[in-house]
């Protein structure tokens, strides 16, 4: 087990700090150079709770801040929230406790064995006479606590298939409304703000703003998103922030935002810090942008480049449509052609028939019969006369040829009959 301290300067303040102690212990009656405590007169006894009392104060006057190395044993977590564990290296160890408000910072609980550094102050604990060291930041060796929780949610969401690729939507191309869940005060909405109004300034933007970094903020976070996801104002969403220490960083690897970007009704877009930071967040959204000015990229269309599509668009429906008149123009001449054939054909057949059929007709009627010589002959009331007895002497009737009509009297009533057929 190793300590150390921090610098050059904390190190003098240090020795000034133990020549103050000693001074005082001196005052106090210790034994000099001992630094036993020792009765001012001979014979005085020292109560249990006195001696404990004293090797607090001297213990904690006496050492600084450490930071202490050393390997990970029997770590548990209280109801109250403190940790209690111990340190240990290969030929002593070390009781430490961690106070709730501290633990709270932890990404996780260390693992058994692990390798960690922790930073605190060496105290006694009065009551039990137990040397400890007061734990104020604990972190682990090589990549650390953050890492350990990072790879244990990780594994949780992948047997979930969470952060499967096949499970990622698309974006949609020209979205109405774009949702940013992200610090109201932080430089990643007024760039998300600047790029949509460069690219796309059409497009709506709703903000849901939240914390970003510290306690709390992962939920907050969660909260947004799963109310601009119920809204239904949103076709996607930005969830994001600025650059910053993976410690800032931790509300996007919390399970409550992994779990409510994946829930989310609408494609989420994530964009959280730098290129090189990725973040639970990331694996789990539908789409991971490098930075926030990138996500927003990626969320709205090219203004430009849409004026260009759309030039291109109607210049080839500008030459479809001619190509169509043309076409039908020409086909239209094409078909009045086979047309004006057509119905010349069928209007010389149909005056063909109808001069037959008038002939037959003329043929039938009467007034065909009286071309041919014959004539008819009608009583004053109009009434056709057919037999000879209708014709007696004094009768008067008219006799209908072939261009007119001639009125007659009957002089001879003698006639004779018509042989019978």
């Amino acid at each position: 087990m190793t300590w150390d301290l921090f610098s050059a300067a904390e190190s003098a303040e240090n020795e000034a700090l133990a020549r103050a102690v000693a001074a005082a212990q001196a005052d106090a009656g210790f034994a000099s150079g001992v630094g036993l405590p020792a009765a001012r007169r001979p014979g005085a006894e020292w109560t249990v709770s006195a001696v404990n009392a004293a090797a607090r104060e001297m213990v904690e006057g006496v050492f600084p801040p450490l930071r202490v190395a050393g390997e990970v044993a029997n770590f548990t977590r209280a109801r109250s929230g403190h940790c209690y564990f111990t340190l240990r290296d290969a030929d002593a160890q070390l009781r430490c406790v961690m106070w709730r408000e501290e633990a709270r910072r932890l990404p996780t609980t260390p693992a058994e064995g692990m390798q960690v550094s922790a930073l605190g102050r060496l105290t006694l604990y009065e009551a039990r006479g137990e040397f400890q060291l007061v734990v104020s930041d604990l972190d682990g060796h090589g990549e650390g606590l953050w890492k350990l929780a990072f790879d244990r949610l990780r594994a949780k969401l992948d047997a979930e298939g969470l952060t499967s690729p096949e499970r990622r939507r698309p974006v949609p191309r020209a979205p109405g409304c774009v949702g940013v869940v992200t610090s109201l005060s932080g430089a990643a909405l007024r760039d998300v703000l600047a790029v949509v109004r460069r690219r796309a300034p059409w497009t709506r933007v709703v903000v849901a703003g939240c914390r970003v970094q510290g306690e709390g903020a992962a939920e907050e976070i969660a909260e947004a998103v799963r109310l601009l996801g119920r809204s239904g104002c949103a076709d996607v969403l930005i969830v994001g922030r600025g650059g910053g220490s993976v410690e800032d960083l931790w509300a996007f690897n919390e399970e409550a935002v992994a779990r409510a970007i994946a829930e989310s009704p609408v494609p989420v877009i994530s964009a959280v810090g730098h290129e090189t930071d990725v973040t639970l967040a990331d694996l789990v959204a539908d789409l991971r942008a490098p930075t926030p000015s990138a996500a927003a990229e990626a969320a709205v269309p090219d203004g430009a480049r849409v004026r260009g599509e759309l030039d291109a668009l109607r210049t080839r429906l500008e030459d479809a449509a001619g190509r169509h008149v043309a076409d039908a123009r020409h086909a239209a001449a094409a078909l009045g052609a086979r047309l004006a054939s057509a119905g010349g054909h069928a209007v010389r057949t149909r005056r063909d028939r109808l001069a037959a059929t008038a002939g037959r007709l003329h043929a039938l009627s009467p007034l065909g019969v009286l071309a041919r010589g014959y004539a008819v002959p009608a009583g004053p009331d109009g009434r056709l006369l057919r037999s000879a007895k209708e014709f007696p002497p004094g009768a008067r009737f008219t006799l209908t040829v072939a261009d007119g009509s001639v009125p007659c009297r009957v002089e001879d009533a003698s006639a004779a009959a018509l042989p019978e057929t």
